[in-house]
């Protein structure tokens, strides 16, 4: 029977993880299932299966134990998948032909579902000279554009979606560059970015020193590092990236700092990895583990806590062995340092059911004594499988334990790895779980405060119909479930109510213990001054986290409408708001004004005329149809199609500026071309732009200016609502808000990192 505490758990397993056939039938008939087929896969690798296949169950039932979604989907399935999350990929060479080879690379990675990360440093910066060809370089960011096509067109393909991480360190000459691009609303939409940001740069901020920016020996450029370093927090203040990793705090704890080079993270940070190196996660359910909760004597259960670090240790390990690889070098990679990943999820949910408010004194000690403890079990179960097993190829002793995470592990850890070596060079890290966290029940994702006691999600039923649901947090549910409709306590916070320092203080405690790195969002309110904001990056650096991402919602990143605690508190759109949502369509009127907009599209011989005619509701003008023309008969059924598709959308009334978004993302895989000095991805996309100059004009969505440079994200916003953000690819919905560094989907659980 079916353990399923609420039905968004049960939605995600169907949608995303239990097994099906071809034709959509289900082989996996319950989650019971689901476990077993891990379980059985898993052991396959052992030399008594039926006794760990057993034992793997156990860990996996009740949702105590959650692999990462790869390994849930695909474990024991025969497919032709790789149970890894995501990789960093091989070092960018700076010549034509390694950067193609390395885009080859990519393409296959992504085609099997891995995200993948990679350091844009190596490439020469815009205006370097190109020996024997008598040009300038292109640049690193030209390629990292030429990355971005690649992602769109293997998700054009059908292909599932794998995000991208793109670093570069705060010395290469072109990095304020880099700190910007993502302010083009259209440009590298498929990337994530991060700053690999020094030791010495940080000391040269602190000191208001010179700072050269340099590739190759060569200085191209002298700042101030402070400037640098403002800039930096001015783009994600503003527009939510780029990320900060503070990388030689990384390479400097490595345990592997004798064997490799770290310059690149997987697409949401938790895993900081060398060429070829891959992700392998896992979670650790604390939620599940709570004795007595909301009692005198709620507990966490270490002793259950300990047993199953040591058989999720073990799990972790064998599928390093099962898993298919999209490259060689992944496969040689992993299979010679045995890295793993695991985490935690349901953290603030625990301490919560512990009475203890995240953020605070009790709660920041109580995650270091927990997460101590699972890195205590996690390594001393890795020493038992070496001893059983053999240590990972590249182990040196005396090198690893002179490792900075390794000097402050326990005496007896110490003792334990010297004399018998260790299966997994790497053990614990913190990645995000949105996706899997929902499976389990809505439990907290990972280490984050809960993002909302419970919030509306609309279901997409059958028959085609939306219904609503609400979606408690499994704590509060818990509570509801022994206390009726008593008011919470105090203790039970949220992301919106936090202070930005509490999360940062969370972060440094969960890190202490972490070998890898934490994929964490810092959540700080739209009005938090600009200097209160750059601090909570120094109080990251100060109290020894190895990243820093934050989110701050204002008019460009968008703000979640619907995560208030009661219906009292949803803000709602002003009752005289001009914007309707109709069953039925406008009836059109006898006239209509409008206007015509010519396109001329680079390598097509005529032009497309676009007309859009509007209509007038309560005194403001709204488009009502919409006309494409055009002499080229290429065109000519995509176009009739185009017009009839969004001048239904038009006449159903609502917010429909999200047509712009969709059409502005639209992409050819043949290339798209320059217009006035900018890149546009299809024809498509220029008619959404067009679209968008006219909604602007009419003065339907608000804008600087006009023509097809405006930024729909900054725009697109209802009339009486706050900026919205982005709606969901997957669903629709207008729910995606930043968890654990990543945009994640509140509605259906898509998460861009997955």
């Amino acid at each position: 029977m079916s353990r399923f505490v609420a039905p968004i758990a049960e939605q995600i397993w169907d949608m995303k993880y239990r097994l099906k056939a071809a034709d959509g039938t289900p082989m996996d008939r319950t989650v019971e299932d689901t476990w077993r087929r891990i379980a059985r896969a898993l052991a396959a690798e052992e030399s008594a299966p039926d006794l760990w296949e057993d034992r793997f169950y156990a860990a996996l039932e009740d949702f105590r134990f959650l692999p990462a979604g790869r390994i849930i989907a695909g474990a024991g399935t025969e497919r032709h998948v790789t149970l890894f999350n995501c990789f960093v990929m091989g070092t960018i060479p700076d010549s034509m032909e390694g950067i193609f080879e390395m885009l080859k690379e990519a393409a296959l990675t992504m085609q099997q579902g891995g995200g993948i990360g990679y350091d844009f440093s190596t490439i020469r910066p815009k205006g370097a000279p190109v020996a024997g060809v008598a040009a300038d370089a292109s640049g690193p960011l030209s390629f990292m554009d030429v990355w971005d096509a690649m992602c769109r067109t293997i998700m054009s393909a059908g292909s599932r979606r794998g995000a991208m991480m793109a670093t570069m360190r705060c010395d290469h000459p072109d990095i304020e560059d880099f700190i910007t691009a993502k302010q083009d609303a259209a440009r590298l939409r498929m990337f994530n970015l991060s700053v690999l940001v020094t030791d010495a740069f940080m000391d040269a901020v602190k000191a208001d020193a010179p700072w050269d920016l340099v590739f190759e020996g060569r200085v191209y450029h002298t700042i101030r590092a402070r400037d640098l370093w403002n800039r930096i927090m001015r783009a994600t203040y503003d527009y939510a990236e780029p990320g900060v990793i503070f990388i030689d705090r990384i390479n400097a704890a490595n345990n592997l700092h004798y064997a490799e080079t770290i310059s690149a993270t997987n697409p949401c940070g938790e895993q900081p990895l060398p060429p070829y190196g891959a992700c392998l996660l896992g979670s650790v359910n604390l939620a599940r583990l709570v004795r007595a909760p909301f009692t005198a004597d709620a507990a966490l259960d270490m002793d259950a806590l300990d047993d199953l670090v040591r058989v999720a240790v073990r799990m972790m390990d064998n599928v390093v062995d099962v898993s298919r690889f999209p490259l060689e070098a992944q496969a040689r990679e992993a299979q010679a340092k045995r890295r793993i990943g695991l985490g935690v999820t349901g953290l603030a949910d625990a301490l919560i059911l512990c009475g203890l408010r995240y953020g605070a004194d009790a709660a920041v000690a109580r995650t270091e004594e927990w997460m101590h403890a699972i890195a205590r079990a996690a390594y001393l179960a890795s020493v038992d499988l070496a001893r059983e097993k053999g240590a990972f190829p590249l182990f040196d002793a005396e090198a690893f334990l002179a490792s900075g995470t390794m000097q402050g592990m326990d005496d007896d850890v110490r003792a334990a790895v010297r004399e018998h070596g260790i299966r997994n060079a790497l053990l614990t890290s913190v990645a995000p779980t949105g996706t899997i966290s929902l499976y389990a029940g809505n439990v907290s994702s990972g280490i984050e405060p809960v993002f909302a006691h419970e919030y509306k999600r609309k279901v997409l039923q059958k028959d085609g119909a939306r219904t609503e649901e609400t979606v408690q947090d499994y704590a509060v549910a818990q509570w509801r479930q022994m206390h009726g409709d008593a008011a919470l306590p105090d203790y039970f916070v949220n992301a919106q109510t936090l202070a930005p320092m509490d999360h940062v203080r969370m972060q440094a405690a969960a890190q202490a213990w972490v070998d890898s790195s934490i994929s964490k969002t810092i959540n700080c309110p739209e009005d938090i001054a600009f200097d209160a904001f750059k601090d909570v990056y120094l109080a990251a650096w100060d109290m020894g986290c190895k990243g820093c991402t934050t989110y701050r919602p204002n008019a460009v990143t968008g703000s979640v409408l619907s995560v208030a605690e009661s219906s009292e508190d949803v803000p709602q759109a002003d009752t005289g708001a001009d914007v309707v949502y109709l069953s039925t369509p406008f009836d059109r009127p006898e006239a209509l004004e409008g206007h015509t907009y010519k396109l001329k599209w680079p390598g097509s011989e005529h032009a497309i005329y676009v007309t859009i005619n509007d209509t007038v509701i309560n005194g403001h003008r709204r488009p009502f149809e919409i006309f494409i023309n055009s002499k080229n008969m290429e065109h000519f059924a995509w176009t009739v199609a185009l017009t009839r598709m969004i001048s239904a959308v038009f006449r159903r009334g609502g917010d429909v500026s999200f047509v712009v978004e969709e059409l502005k993302a639209v992409f050819d895989p043949r290339g798209g071309a320059w217009v006035e000095g900018r890149y546009i991805p299809s024809i498509l996309a220029a008619i959404g732009g067009v679209i968008e100059q006219h909604l602007v004009r009419i003065g339907f969505i608000e804008g600087a200016g006009l023509g097809l440079k405006t930024d729909p994200q900054a725009l697109r916003r209802a009339v009486g609502e706050g900026p919205r953000g982005a709606p969901c690819p997957a669903c629709s919905a207008y729910e995606m808000v930043m968890i654990e560094g990543c945009m994640t989907c509140r509605a259906c659980g898509h998460s861009k990192c997955s």
